[in-house]
């Protein structure tokens, strides 16, 4: 995989009080492109943070309707990634070197 469609793949980490606690048990949660596959985020998670994938598991959230004074709007929905890191392997955004 490219430079730049590794990229274009992982958004940004998605940072949760779910995903906190997902991190005690090994896993990382990334917002990710919606054309993205379980394949390429595997391969763009690997390669950029130098770590053992073990799996992937993708969920399409959809954005909630709100009332506004206008009428009914509608938030952008979000697909995440829950990426199970290998025993001993971890990924630190906090980290800021």
């Amino acid at each position: 995989m490219n430079q730049e469609r590794v990229y274009q793949v992982l958004m940004g980490p998605h940072i949760s009080e779910k995903a906190s606690l997902a991190a005690e048990s090994g896993q990382v949660v990334f917002k990710v492109a919606p054309t993205a596959t379980k394949v390429e985020i595997k391969a763009a998670v690997e390669q950029l943070f130098d770590v053992k994938v073990l799996s992937v598991s993708v969920l399409n959230q959809k954005g909630k309707v709100k009332r506004t004074a206008r009428g009914l709007g509608k938030r952008n929905g979000l697909r995440k990634a829950y990426v199970t890191l290998a025993e001993g392997q971890e990924i630190d955004f906090l980290d800021v070197e």
